[in-house]
């Protein structure tokens, strides 16, 4: 893998942009995220970048400009961001930098400021869309405080699988469900857990709805059928990241995990962030990789690269915060509940794709890969609901009295994310929200 720090991360650049450029902006012209946007006035989803409070239209940016090649020009029409990232890392890395020089107060006279009314739409004018087609989506189970957190309540006395530490264990998830996080999540139906031995299993909404604070990337070619990706080339194949919230039905996986594990409990919903933080824009804020203790094993040798183990972290300060209709109606704001980092996954993203592609399986342009739940060592640092309330024995309580143990209809979740580090511009990754529907089990009963 190759970090590159360029003119592009330069500290001293500012927009032409005021709200990017002010301390505690999400979106300066250091960022730069991708994402795919609509208006009232023009409703054809397209595909923009976040400019602090504003979206620079890219399509039309780009529509018989030469400072674009063709490729490029042709995926900046389409509707979502898979043509553009098939195209490649070096793709995205030279439309990062026509990007940054077309929005820079000090380019005079260019395209942008010519007709800034025209490609540049505040951004709450704007509805957000799912970013890419997602074609599939797989769930990695990658944050071993969280393993050893959520595995520690069924099996205490040995809460890691015994294979945790030699393979990044992944399940595949349901792509259809996948959706931009920015609306509501219905609660599920399903069955329970039997009350006892011997007694039938219970059939119903969803008793304990939890969230899973992850991240998300998303695959840039990808690779053909039969042909690995290897380790030193998989950080290539990342376009960028995101936030990810993998909604969790704790009742109904505790029933049907076991042979195949999760089905139901994980199909209904996956929520997303709008914008994806290039891979590009993140290279100030690499970080080594979680350091293994002494004593566990090496990886093999498919998931072992020096460079990887390097740089092939990422710190990113993680937020959760929740709201719910009692504090809304009393216009109080949303709580945050706890707080993680994403240098704490024990494998990376590239052994990720390593190990998904070692069987020859062929990753697709614009697919999801989520990193697993992101819990800390820390009490403050557990990741869901599960861990942080001890399943819900030791329930979360908020300012105004309210407690939680698991989530209720009515509360809203966001996730929130943001980069440090001294000498460069911090940047954000927006918010991935969701609030909770009650479920149509009156509907099912009547069908």
């Amino acid at each position: 893998m190759t970090v590159e720090i360029d003119e592009t991360h330069d500290p001293k650049r500012r927009s032409i942009v005021d709200a990017a450029n002010r301390p505690d902006a999400e979106f300066p012209i250091q960022n730069l995220p991708l994402g795919v946007f609509s208006t009232a006035d023009d409703p054809a989803p397209r595909i923009g970048i976040a400019i602090g409070d504003q979206v620079f239209d890219l399509g039309k940016a780009s529509a018989g400009s030469d400072r674009f090649g063709e490729a490029t020009r042709a995926a900046l029409q389409a509707p979502v961001l898979n043509p553009l990232f098939s195209l490649g890392r070096k793709a995205l890395r030279e439309l990062r930098h026509i990007a940054t020089e077309m929005l820079d107060e000090r380019t005079s006279g260019s395209l942008v400021q010519q007709h800034a009314s025209e490609l540049l739409v505040p951004l709450e004018h704007c509805a957000l869309h799912l970013p890419t087609k997602v074609s599939n989506y797989t769930d990695f189970y990658a944050g071993i405080y969280h393993a050893r957190a959520a595995g520690a309540l069924l099996t205490p006395e040995n809460p890691l699988p015994a294979n945790y530490k030699w393979v990044p264990i992944a399940y595949h998830g349901r792509a259809s469900s996948v959706q931009v996080g920015q609306g509501m999540v219905r609660r599920p139906l399903g069955q329970r857990p039997p009350a006892a031995a011997g007694e039938p299993p219970g059939f119903g909404p969803c008793e304990r709805l939890d969230f899973e604070l992850e991240m998300g990337f998303y695959l840039a070619r990808g690779n053909r059928l039969g042909s690995p990706i290897r380790i030193g080339e998989a950080a290539e194949q990342i376009a960028g990241f995101s936030l990810l919230n993998d909604w969790s039905a704790r009742d109904i996986q505790r029933w049907e995990m076991y042979p195949l594990g999760p089905f139901l409990s994980k199909s209904f919903a996956t929520s997303v962030a709008p914008w994806i933080v290039t891979t590009d824009a993140l290279a100030p804020f690499r970080v080594p990789a979680l350091p293994r203790p002494e004593g566990d094993p090496r990886p093999l040798d498919y998931l072992s690269d020096e460079m990887d183990q390097t740089c092939g972290g990422l710190d990113v300060h993680l937020q959760v915060l929740l709201s719910t209709e009692t504090m809304r109606r009393s216009n109080e704001p949303a709580v945050e509940i706890l707080t993680s980092n994403a240098r704490y996954l024990y494998w990376t993203p590239a052994q990720m794709i390593a190990h998904h592609t070692i069987n020859g399986c062929n990753l697709q342009s614009g697919d999801l890969i989520g990193t697993g739940t992101i819990s800390g060592p820390s009490p403050a640092e557990l990741s869901s609901m599960l861990e942080f309330t001890n399943g819900g024995s030791k329930p979360v309580v908020l300012p105004n009295g309210e407690q939680r143990g698991f989530l209720q209809d009515g509360d809203e979740i966001t996730f929130r994310g943001r980069c440090h580090r001294s000498g460069f511009v911090s940047i954000g990754f927006g918010s991935c929200v969701g609030r909770i529907l009650p479920s149509n089990s009156s509907s099912a009963a009547e069908r």
